[in-house]
């Protein structure tokens, strides 16, 4: 029976993420988190995240509700990017070494290569949270070692009326501070292979549509695109046809974005150290366009693995994948500090910590960025509400 027949392979599909990644954490939390950025803005935004293995697999095509409210009232004032916030303290993973002239990346037009200048939007849960709770013993902390910091903006819905006004709201946002923003688009059709983040445009065309509409909100500054989390690395649900019209369609939409704003850089899905063999994984980037119409790659989003695992693992990637000398990889630090935890261990596990900061000047050969994109503190579903701020899992996080 169909029914019975899509039951069995969901299944299939949770047992074989449970085993293949690990402890990739749900990014259910940034449909929140975009979700908090809904009505934030006077253009409306929205945000989310998802990227994890789940216990279980849902019918619903919404798993994660949007908030009730948005986290700023829509006439509230904009705090700027740039406004003072308390320096945060040393970060708590060892510093890059400093590299050699010899290793550092060529230079390249793209966002600047200076730390402290990606954005930080100004509407997030945490920030609200900060601002609501003067007098919380743990918000000095969770400021300065959080919300101080950027993250990434997530867009989650497939609402083509709206998307490049959306986008718009962030970018122009950005330029006016002087800063590089860190957009995530996440509407790729059988999104998740049906797992708890299902969902994404009905079709291809749909998709295509919508992130020709991305594409003409991205301004002419500098900005980061991390181009559909999981739409590589987990893709195996897919059968070979519906595989090659994805890639296709990425590539489709890579090359629309960079055609829009030829200062954008976009960096497409390598999952994480610890999932597909570095060969494997750059055979699906080669067929999804990444060589020929992005920038580069992205890995760790959402997920745990250490920085240094992280930059071997996409040096590797990138040695396989070919292409132009400049492409480059960025890496998800925002909860990385301690790395993974136990094989299986994925939904707010404990003993975890934040990572090295958010900063475009690695000092490494061919790592672009160290971005935050998921966001620290926003809950996978075990401490608090999927996708809510939880001030408890945040604090842990900043003391870890």
């Amino acid at each position: 029976m169909p029914v019975a027949r899509d039951r069995r392979r969901a299944e299939r599909n949770g047992r074989r993420l449970a085993a293949g990644r690990g402890v990739m954490t749900t990014a259910a939390s940034a449909v929140v988190a975009l979700g908090a950025v809904a009505g934030l803005m006077s253009a409306a935004g929205r945000g989310g995240e998802d990227d994890t293995a789940r216990p279980e697999v849902r019918s619903s095509p919404v798993t994660v509700p949007l908030p009730a409210r948005p986290s700023r009232p829509p006439s509230a004032p904009a705090q700027p990017s740039g406004s003072p916030l308390p320096p945060p303290p040393p970060e708590r993973s060892a510093a890059p070494a400093p590299a050699s002239p010899a290793s550092r990346p060529a230079p390249r037009t793209g966002p600047p290569d200076a730390p402290g200048l990606l954005h930080r939007h100004p509407r997030s849960q945490v920030l609200d949270w900060v601002r609501e709770h003067r007098d919380d013993p743990r918000r000095p902390l969770i400021e300065s070692r959080i919300a101080a910091h950027p993250a990434a903006v997530w867009f989650p819905e497939h609402d083509p009326g709206r998307i490049r006004g959306e986008v718009r709201a962030v970018t122009a946002g950005a330029a006016a501070a002087g800063r590089v923003p860190v957009l995530v688009p996440y509407a790729i059709p059988d999104r998740d292979c049906g797992g708890a983040s299902q969902g994404g445009a009905p079709d291809l065309a749909a998709y295509d549509a919508w992130t020709a509409e991305f594409a003409a909100g991205l301004g002419r500054e500098p900005v980061i695109v991390v181009l559909e989390p999981d739409s590589i690395a987990l893709s195996g649900c897919l059968s070979d046809g519906l595989r090659a019209a994805r890639y296709a369609s990425l590539a489709r939409a890579a090359r629309a974005m960079k055609a829009a704003n030829p200062q954008a850089r976009v960096y497409f899905d390598a999952g994480h150290s610890g999932w597909h063999p570095a060969a494997r994984q750059a055979a699906e980037l080669r067929a999804a366009g990444a060589a020929a119409s992005g920038d580069g790659i992205f890995t760790n989003v959402s997920n745990f693995h250490r920085t240094g695992d992280e930059t071997r693992y996409a040096r590797r990637v990138l040695e396989a994948l070919g292409g132009p000398p400049g492409l480059g990889a960025v890496i998800d630090t925002s909860r990385n500090g301690n790395g993974a935890p136990e094989q299986g261990a994925w939904c707010d596990p404990s003993g975890r910590a934040l990572g090295r900061t958010p900063t475009t000047e690695t000092g490494e050969s061919r790592i672009d960025a160290y971005l935050w994109v998921k966001l620290p503190g926003e809950s996978d579903g075990c401490r608090g509400a999927a996708g809510t701020f939880t001030p408890d899992y945040a604090f842990e996080l900043a003391t870890g």
